[in-house]
């Protein structure tokens, strides 16, 4: 099943390597064209969260004998042993049999989220146990349909998992002064890494890539320093 698509942050970077700004965001240059297109649109919003891209892709196919496969952000990724063993407890073949139809001519099942906690991000700030470890959803694909933020949920509950936790809406302008000002992540007493945002309603360019982008706190941390 495919890797998950790139996430184009919403700016470009100064690629001078001369430039004291190398690496950091053109404020106002928009990565995408389609960013500047969109901006004033209704955009949902969800926490980013800082952990390891992990694919569970669920074979449907009655003939397959392993029908439930692990992999990480590309296919030779290692996933860390204390997150498999979760993710292994998490997603079972008798769960993912009640929810998704099994045949020959049914469509597999990718569900996308991040491993987060214990050994996989600095500080290990998400859990009051330091030595946990969980999996939170944010996408599904099933064939080459992207579902719903509805059913994503829906999903969720029946397998007893996380979904990324929806901030708030608004337009682009809005999505990164509320980031830029720093908010409190919904998991704790700490600077959420910022959001992932994208229309309310699923559009794509004309070459069929989501239209979606992220904003991350750092980006625009050394910025506001400057400005302090």
């Amino acid at each position: 099943m495919d890797t998950y698509h790139k996430i184009q942050g919403l700016y470009k970077r100064d690629m001078n390597k001369e430039s004291s700004n190398y690496g950091k965001f053109i404020i106002g240059q928009y990565s995408l064209p389609e960013f500047e297109l969109l901006k004033n649109i209704l955009w949902e919003w969800t926490e980013k969260i800082d952990g390891t891209n992990i694919r569970c892709i669920f074979y449907t196919n009655p003939l397959i004998p392993n029908k439930i496969e692990f992999k990480g952000k590309t296919d030779k990724a290692e996933i860390p042993k204390h997150l498999l063993i979760k993710l292994q407890e998490l997603f079972t073949e008798k769960k993912l049999q009640k929810i998704f139809e099994m045949g020959e001519d049914k469509f597999d099942v990718c569900l996308y989220g991040e491993g987060y906690g214990y050994k996989i991000q600095k500080g290990e700030k998400y859990f009051d146990n330091k030595e946990e470890v969980d999996f939170i959803l944010f996408d599904i694909k099933l064939g080459n349909k992207w579902l719903s933020r509805k059913k994503i949920i829906e999903i969720a509950q029946k397998l007893n998992i996380k979904t990324v936790p929806i901030i708030g809406e608004g337009t682009i302008d809005e999505a990164e002064k509320f980031v830029k000002k720093g908010f409190k992540s919904t998991f704790g007493n700490f600077i959420a890494e910022g959001l992932v945002i994208k229309p309310k309603y699923e559009l794509k360019d004309i070459y069929g890539h989501r239209i979606i982008t992220k904003i991350k706190y750092r980006d625009f941390k050394e910025e506001l320093n400057e400005n302090s």
